[in-house]
């Protein structure tokens, strides 16, 4: 098995794209500041970079797992250009009242459950311990507490600069 690695755990909406409320197409799809630096730096160290994004929007029938998937290869393209990548995309479509009965359920893997995290942290060799999330909602801090990663709460600006801040506050032993 390979050495293990620290993992930087990002949501998807209000962290690495805009959120305008159910983004599903590409053309409502705008980058944060910082974004691709961001992984493209986390890249560099040699951390794994996961999106952790809860998209009830499948459940609530308002767009397709199919255009969801779209969305994220555009993103990895995109990524791709500025040398950077995402290790893997976990999303959790389950929503208790969605509209769409297969995605009717409640779920571990729905933020605030930790399940999409501890899924990454089964599928990849990562040092829990050196790992932390960056989301947007207090259900993001919540699932990466439960995960027992380290958490920070993002609050719009440049996420490559936020996450240079949250990096050196783990370092001296914050937890966020």
């Amino acid at each position: 098995m390979s050495e293990r690695r620290p993992a930087l755990f990002l949501d998807r909406d209000g962290v690495l794209n805009v959120d305008r409320g159910y983004v599903s197409r590409i053309e409502d799809f705008e980058w944060v500041d910082g974004a691709r630096e961001c992984v493209a730096t986390f890249n560099r160290r040699g951390w794994y970079v996961f999106v952790v994004t809860n998209q009830s929007g499948i459940a609530r029938g308002l767009y397709t797992e199919a255009d969801m998937l779209a969305l994220h290869a555009h993103m990895e393209t995109e990524l791709e250009a500025a040398g950077a990548k995402i290790d893997r995309f976990y999303h959790a479509p389950w929503h208790e009242e969605g509209e769409v009965a297969r995605y009717r359920k409640a779920s571990i893997d729905r933020k605030p459950g930790p399940g999409m995290l501890l899924q990454a942290m089964a599928d990849f060799n990562v040092n829990r311990e050196q790992s932390f999330l960056i989301g947007d909602k207090e259900t993001d801090m919540d699932a990466a507490r439960a995960a027992g990663v380290g958490a920070f709460l993002f609050r719009g600006g440049n996420i490559a600069t936020f996450a240079e801040w949250a990096l050196a506050s783990f370092e001296d032993g914050v937890r966020g």
